[in-house]
């Protein structure tokens, strides 16, 4: 089994068990979060779609620990002028665990 759920304005495909790395929650660590914007759900036999949600149907999640993800360097030049700059972006994230998924 499983779901489509949209976290943060993103949209992730979860199975029960899984470990998703989504933008920072405001939750601390080691608690648990339940998540009701689920767009898609699907057994092996049947595939339940959500217009624009499926009713009923939740994810329960666990957050693990609050981290940043790798550095992104940003560099911008024009060419024969002399300009260069270069930046770096580290974006935090937070790690999740789903626990179950229920319909």
């Amino acid at each position: 089994m499983f779901a489509i759920v949209q976290i943060g304005g993103h949209q992730y495909k979860v199975r029960a068990n899984d470990t998703i790395f989504v933008d920072r929650l405001a939750e601390d660590a080691e608690a648990s979060v339940s998540f009701d914007k689920v767009l898609l759900v699907s057994n092996e036999a049947d595939v339940t779609v959500g217009a624009p949600v499926v009713e009923s149907a939740k994810i329960e999640a666990t957050v693990e620990k609050h981290l940043k993800g790798d550095k992104v360097i940003v560099f911008k030049k024009k060419r024969r002028k002399g300009y260069q700059k270069s930046n770096g972006h580290r974006q935090h994230l937070t790690q999740l665990t789903i626990n179950s998924i229920t319909v």
